[in-house]
């Protein structure tokens, strides 16, 4: 039962009655109402809290006294389930010195008068806190607001550097002066030089301290180093054991039980650290790192606390940095796949200029299924495919390298375009492939300009003719995406001039939230060739332009086909 359910017209208190029961005692007593305003204040909480009686009635602690904190939370649950407490609570109040820290102890019991709940009643006493005490209390409400912040400022994104600079900079200055993360190298990534035998090499992925110390920092080394830690530092040791390493520091001896190598002793020294703290990142049982914290200059030794608190930090930044991890792993392998298929070599043709791109969304967006080929033909005709295997990451890459070799078999058969995606759609179902794809196929005639287009639920290209001709979209009609066994593709023929480039993307080029894609794609008839009528320079403007704001992976294609009017020579003339 929760406190507003009490509200409504609860039976009348009798304060006379009370007064003359505890009237007298020298506790302080209260009763608050539901909403835990003052009904009754007996004569010594008057004199604890230094406010006359009567300015409590009616009014809640909170506005009676501002300065202290009087756990509201708990006396509502007092009033929830009827289950009586102890609270100690502080803050500081009229009666007290200026400006000092006052304790009280107080227990909590819900009043109910005729069956029905009218209030709780808190009979108090002012306890006295030792500094110690009082350190220890203001130490633990700094952790609890640590662990508390934790929650939404670490792993804010699926990059693991940024999750751990996220973890330095909240633990500093509140647990340290200096706060490192350091990783084990990504298993995926640009090779680096091998670490010698017995010796564990770590990246150090963020670090950060105190303004303080941010002058000496550049001696500690930067974010991105790798680190090579002896058999016997304690960050070896921690990661040995899986348990936090301890090291209240008094000379260069036990720095050296902590630094990597001998010669960062007095890179220790110079900073001033006395105290450190290594703590394991792991998770499964499985070791991503550690978080060091170093305590310099006037700052206290780390406490047991301290370690409990560091180590559900790591814990807490474990998982984010594990997911992190397994995203960053599937994208470059995703990536380095795609481009490998991508950048495949293939034999040149001597009557084909083409220029292509592939742009992969940001780090946040796995990579997609994007594709684009020219396969020639036996005939001097060569085909052009652009497509898009829906979803994202290595599967998607995978099926998109599928779908690419069959329409390299199928090219040989010198089928026209819309014959070539129906026999694709019906072997990728035969396949089991269970990823649907949007293709769209452009087959070139090299001796007479004409172009034969047919899609599969993919984009319409654009023709971009030389001069003042201007550009156009090409008036194709879309098909099912491959994969959906509902066939039903047509050929168009499409007419082009001497110099017409053809223009082929996929729809992270246009696609943009909150905008119609016809609004969206109308907009590729503003293309021009640039006045060199170089195609490669005409892609680096179109990503330009229409790069910044994918949500999505882009790959474009612009070709232009020379052939001598008549014949199969070279000449200058050309067309898509």
């Amino acid at each position: 039962m929760q406190a507003d359910e009490y509200a409504g017209s609860p039976p009348p208190l009798d304060t006379l009655a009370l007064a003359a029961l505890i009237g007298g005692t020298t506790a302080g007593v209260g009763v608050l109402d539901t909403k835990l305003r003052y009904l009754y204040v007996n004569p010594a909480l008057e004199r604890l809290n230094g406010i006359p009686a009567a300015e409590h009635l009616g009014r809640t602690v909170a506005e009676v006294l501002p300065e202290v904190d009087a756990r509201e939370d708990l006396m509502l649950a007092v009033l929830s389930d009827g289950r009586s407490r102890e609270i100690t609570s502080s803050g500081r109040t009229p009666a007290g010195p200026a400006g000092a820290r006052r304790y009280w102890h107080g227990a909590y019991h819900r009043l109910e008068v005729g069956g029905r709940v009218v209030g709780v009643a808190g009979i108090l006493m002012e306890v006295m806190a030792s500094d110690e005490d009082r350190r220890q209390l203001a130490q633990a409400r700094r952790h609890l607001r640590l662990l508390d912040t934790a929650n939404t400022r670490i792993g804010t994104t699926l990059d693991m550097d940024t999750t751990c600079a996220e973890l330095v900079d909240l633990v500093v200055p509140g647990l340290a002066d200096l706060a490192t993360v350091e990783v084990f190298p990504r298993d995926v990534a640009p090779p680096v030089r091998p670490a010698p035998p017995g010796v564990t090499r770590l990246r150090r992925a963020a670090m950060t301290a105190v303004p303080a110390l941010r002058d000496r920092l550049a001696r500690f080394g930067v974010a991105g180093d790798y680190v090579d830690y002896q058999e016997d530092a304690a960050v070896t040791r921690c990661l040995a054991t899986n348990q936090p390493v301890v090291e209240n520091l008094t000379g260069d001896e036990q720095l050296g039980h902590l630094a990597p190598s001998p010669e960062r002793v007095a890179v220790y020294r110079t900073l001033g650290m006395h105290s450190a703290v290594i703590v394991p990142v792991s998770v499964r049982g499985g070791p991503i790192g550690v978080l060091g914290l170093v305590r310099a200059g006037d700052s206290p030794p780390f406490t047991e606390q301290d370690v409990v608190v560091a180590r559900e930090l790591a814990g807490r930044a474990a998982v984010d940095l594990d997911h992190a991890r397994r995203f960053t792993h599937e994208h470059t392998i995703a990536l380095e796949l795609q481009r490998s298929l991508l950048s495949e070599p293939r034999q040149p043709h001597p009557h084909i200029e083409v220029a292509t791109r592939y742009l992969p969304a940001d780090r946040s967006v796995l990579v997609g299924g994007d594709w684009f080929d020219i396969i020639p033909m036996r005939d001097g005709r060569h085909l052009k495919a652009m497509g898009d295997v829906m979803g994202h990451g290595v599967e998607a890459a995978v099926a998109m390298s599928h779908y690419r070799s069959l329409l390299r078999l199928l090219a040989d058969e010198e089928l026209p375009p819309h014959s070539i995606l129906r026999q694709l759609d019906r072997m990728v179902e035969r396949s089991g492939l269970d990823r649907a794809a949007t293709c769209l196929l452009a087959v070139v005639d090299r001796s007479g300009g004409k172009c034969l287009v047919s899609s599969a639920g993919h984009l319409p290209p654009v023709f971009i003719d030389p001069g003042t001709a201007g550009t156009r979209l090409g008036d194709v009609p879309a098909g099912p995406p491959l994969g959906t066994g509902f066939g039903g593709y047509r050929t168009t023929e499409v007419r082009c001039a001497p110099g017409t480039v053809l223009f082929m993307y996929t729809d992270g080029l246009v696609e943009r939230r909150g905008e119609d894609i016809d609004v969206s794609v109308n907009r590729l008839k503003e293309l021009r060739l640039p006045a060199s009528g170089n195609l490669e320079e005409l892609l680096d403007e179109v990503l330009d332009r229409f790069g910044p704001g994918a949500e999505d992976d882009i790959a474009v294609m612009a070709s232009r086909a020379r052939f001598a009017p008549g014949g199969e020579g070279g000449g200058e003339g050309g067309g898509v």
